[in-house]
């Protein structure tokens, strides 16, 4: 009984802030001491197709792609580099994009941007988040080609098979749970990213994330509300997901 009680008191503190932001996109005034909103409407919700189309349509293309691009890459480069003999070096090289906030990062790499008129465009902050990414996906992967693994596309070579099929046949059929993986860790980085679109994209791409604030800047807490829970849906997802059913 005791178990149970604590489960779902751990339930409750986590879908507490989920049901908060449910509750304020559909109020229309909510004010202290209230409990809950005096008037309940549905109006965010139903100008949610004109307020947040484009952020939508920019926020999963964005990570769609900036997830499976450096994914791919980040498979592909530890996978030639696990073994090289400045692996450790390569390594702590990659740490280097996260060792200072990504609005400096982003910041720090503007200059470049903004000299090749990437900067204020889709394409600028779809390279920017690539940027960021890649190196997280090198160091995903870099553990995951051990030696094991090595020794089991060597093998593959030694028996006759081609580069093409040691890939398609041997590495990426055994490291497919890692890919996925990968793939949903960087899907949310580039879905969550906030600064460095911001700084890249010069405000003038709208992303979920950017929405948000925006509405958060002019008091406007019901559409900021709708947008945080747009903004909710991909993780919730991916956390309800039966990934041993998915993956198995």
């Amino acid at each position: 009984m005791a178990r149970k009680i604590a489960l779902y008191l751990i339930l409750g503190i986590f879908l507490l802030p989920f049901v908060s932001l449910l509750i304020w996109s559909l109020s229309s005034a909510w004010f202290y001491p209230a409990i809950l909103p005096g008037q309940w409407t549905l109006d965010s919700w139903r100008r949610m197709p004109l307020g947040f189309g484009e952020a939508l349509g920019n926020s999963v293309s964005l990570a769609l792609l900036v997830g499976s691009s450096a994914t791919a890459a980040g498979f592909v480069t530890a996978a030639k580099l696990s073994a090289h003999r400045y692996s450790r070096t390569l390594l702590l090289l990659s740490y280097l994009p996260y060792a200072f906030s990504p609005v400096i990062f982003a910041h720090c790499i503007k200059y470049f941007f903004l000299a090749s008129g990437l900067a204020g465009h889709f394409g600028g902050v779809l390279c920017a988040q690539f940027i960021l990414c890649y190196p997280f996906a090198f160091l995903f992967f870099f553990r995951h080609f051990d030696p094991n693994l090595r020794a089991l596309a060597q093998l593959s070579a030694t028996l006759g098979a081609s580069g093409s099929v040691v890939w398609w046949k041997v590495l990426l059929p055994v490291s497919r749970k890692a890919l996925i993986l990968c793939f949903l860790q960087c899907f949310l980085i580039s879905w969550f990213e906030y600064g460095l679109s911001w700084v890249i994209g010069l405000g003038q791409l709208r992303t979920l994330t950017i929405v948000t604030y925006y509405y958060m800047g002019e008091a406007n807490l019901p559409m900021a509300a709708v947008s945080a829970c747009l903004i909710c849906l991909p993780p919730l997802f991916f956390l309800l997901l039966p990934h041993k059913k998915a993956w198995a």
